[in-house]
C-alpha cells in the first residue's frame, strides 16, 4: 500500500495537503483585502498589485515549503536575508509601498509556519487585526497629510504681511491648492523673487508636485 504512494520516492499526497489548502486560502483572502479593498482603492495604482499578490504568493510556498522539510533556522533566516537586499533600481519606491510589502511578506511567513501551536483562531485574529489596523490607519486616523513645497515667487509686493491673503488666493489660484500656512524664505530684491514655502493638506504627499 506504501508504494502504491509513492512516485519516484516522492508520495503523491499526505494530511499536510488540506493544510496547505486551508491556509493558503486564508492567506489569499487576508491578502487581497489588503492589497485590493485598503491598498489599491487608496491608491489606484494597479502597478504595485502583480507585485504584492506574487510576493505574498511566493513567501507563503517558501515558509511552508521550509516548514514541511524542517529546515534550520540558520538557513531559513539566510534565505529570508534575500529579501533584505531586493531593491527596484527602474523606479523609486516610496516608504508606503516598502511597508505595504513588509506587512504582505509578514502575514504570508505567519500563515505558511503556522502549526499546532496556534489554533485557526488565533490565525484569523493576527490577519484580521492587521489588516484592520492597516484600513483604519489608511481611511479614518491618517487620511490627509500636511505637505510643505517651496516655490519662487515673483510677486515681491505681495509678500508684505498686510498683504498676505491677496498672497494666499495668488498662491491657491496658481497651484490649485487650499493653502494652510505660508512662510517667506530667502528674499533676492536684485532679481525680485523670494521663496515660499506653502503647507497644504492631501491625501497623497505626491499628488500635486514631485519630490524636491
Amino acid at each position: 500500500m506504501e508504494e502504491t504512494q509513492m512516485l519516484y520516492e516522492i508520495k503523491l499526497m499526505d494530511d499536510d495537503f488540506y493544510k496547505l489548502i486551508i491556509k493558503f486560502a486564508i492567506n489569499l483572502v487576508f491578502a487581497t483585502l489588503l492589497i485590493r479593498y485598503i491598498y489599491y482603492r487608496k491608491t489606484q495604482r494597479k502597478d504595485h498589485l502583480f507585485t504584492y499578490y506574487m510576493i505574498s504568493i511566493i513567501a507563503f510556498m517558501i515558509c511552508f515549503g521550509l516548514k514541511k522539510l524542517e529546515i534550520g533556522t540558520g538557513m531559513g533566516l539566510g534565505l529570508f536575508a534575500i529579501f533584505g537586499i531586493i531593491r527596484y533600481r527602474t523606479t523609486t519606491v516610496r516608504i508606503k509601498e516598502m511597508t505595504y510589502l513588509f506587512v504582505v511578506i509578514g502575514l504570508s511567513v505567519v500563515n505558511a509556519l503556522a502549526g499546532k501551536q496556534i489554533s485557526y483562531a488565533e490565525l484569523f485574529f493576527i490577519n484580521g487585526a492587521t489588516v484592520l489596523f492597516v484600513y483604519l490607519l489608511e481611511y479614518v486616523f491618517l487620511q490627509s497629510h500636511e505637505n510643505t513645497r517651496t516655490v519662487i515667487y515673483e510677486k515681491i509686493d505681495l509678500i508684505r504681511p498686510e498683504k498676505r491673503e491677496e498672497l494666499k488666493a495668488d498662491l491657491e489660484e496658481r497651484t490649485g491648492l487650499q493653502i494652510n500656512k505660508i512662510s517667506i524664505g530667502k528674499i533676492d530684491f536684485l532679481r525680485d523673487t523670494a521663496q515660499v514655502k506653502i503647507y497644504y493638506h492631501s491625501e497623497d504627499p505626491d499628488e500635486f508636485f514631485p519630490d524636491e
